[in-house]
């Protein structure tokens, strides 16, 4: 080694430890902006008691999600009737069995509405971590290499994202969905593929179906989103460094790309959950999502909205539950797009 080199080599060590410094001031300089936004700070509640209430679903529902009372069958407490001007008690004359035993009342098979909530956020848990899932198995990769190697590794990868943008996502999910349901039943041949995937479908409540449809079409867009972001990256200073350094590409693009764009991919998913809880939803409206009677928020909305002129807590409250889950990844997605912007260091 050389005078030279050894002169260099502490410097080149100070370095690195102050690039480390640095990335970890970085992360946390964003986790305290994060913590200022109370709008944030509530969503991540919100989830928080959402996966609480998921995992505890068996202790916290009042009943079974499939526990029925004939007798009860519509019957409301008598808080709701309150709430809403258009049910009338029986006892003053309406139509509505007045019944304590039901939090938010029963639906017009006698079952828990309360209980059929609180199990159907299993169902829009699981969609929300599947879809973000998928995503980043596949989209992440695919766009890393697309725009990390260019030429035709890009033409090839960006042709087959251009087809599956071709069409409407959800038309995509639609025509999937309706594709397995009619090809793998009871009626496939015992030890076949399509009899494997009927079996696991029905143990799953009907969520294996949705996983496919959704994760066919998921990766797509951050897909495009990270090939966008690798070829901003690539021609940074710091990748040309590295370059002249003598690093080879695979180290270039993880220890060097992959970190410098994950901030915008998180938060490009996290927006995006809403969407796979809105695809989820709206399969099982009308009648592609869980089977029954695994309960679903979209398909408890469907049931309520034929009578909700007559009870209207049979769809509002599954709907405000809805509500809820989206707006709380929205308003995280926000505060993590706000908190990850470099702009903003610094910034309260």
């Amino acid at each position: 080694m050389t005078a030279t080199q050894s002169r260099q080599e502490p410097g080149k060590i100070i370095s690195l430890a102050e690039e480390h410094r640095q990335a970890d001031n970085l992360w946390l300089d964003a986790l305290k902006r994060l913590a200022r936004n109370r709008m944030a700070v509530l969503g991540l509640i919100i989830i928080f008691l959402l996966i609480l209430t998921a995992i505890f679903a068996e202790q916290l529902a009042p009943k079974s999600y499939e526990v029925q009372v004939l007798t009860d069958n519509n019957a409301a407490p008598q808080w709701v009737i309150d709430l809403f001007p258009v049910m009338k008690s029986i006892e003053d004359g309406g139509y509505v069995k007045v019944s304590n035993n039901y939090p938010l009342g029963a639906d017009d098979l006698g079952r828990d509405i309360l209980s059929r909530i609180i199990y159907g956020s299993r169902i829009s848990l699981a969609i929300a971590f599947v879809g973000p899932l998928v995503s980043m198995l596949l989209g992440v990769p695919l766009g890393l290499a697309a725009g990390f190697f260019g030429g035709r590794v890009d033409n090839i990868i960006m042709r087959i994202v251009d087809i599956f943008y071709a069409f409407p996502t959800l038309l995509i999910i639609i025509l999937m969905m309706a594709y397995f349901r009619g090809a793998f039943n009871e009626s496939s041949q015992a030890g076949t593929l399509g009899y494997t995937l009927y079996l696991a479908d029905r143990a799953m409540g009907g969520m294996l179906f949705i996983f496919i449809g959704v994760g066919l079409t998921s990766w797509v867009g951050l897909a495009r989103l990270t090939r966008g972001e690798v070829l901003s990256a690539r021609e940074r200073d710091y990748v040309l460094a590295a370059r002249s350094l003598g690093a080879t590409r695979w180290s270039i693009m993880f220890r060097h790309v992959m970190p410098n764009v994950v901030g915008p991919l998180i938060v490009a998913e996290t927006l995006t959950i809403p969407v796979y809880i809105r695809y989820e939803a709206f399969l099982s409206f009308i009648g592609l999502g869980v089977n029954r009677p695994t309960p679903s928020w979209g398909s408890m909305i469907s049931d309520g909205a034929q009578t909700i002129s007559s009870y209207p807590n049979q769809a509002i409250f599954p709907a405000i539950a809805l509500f809820l889950v989206m707006f709380a990844f929205n308003f995280l997605g926000d505060g993590l797009r706000d908190a990850l912007d470099p702009r903003m260091r610094g910034v309260d």
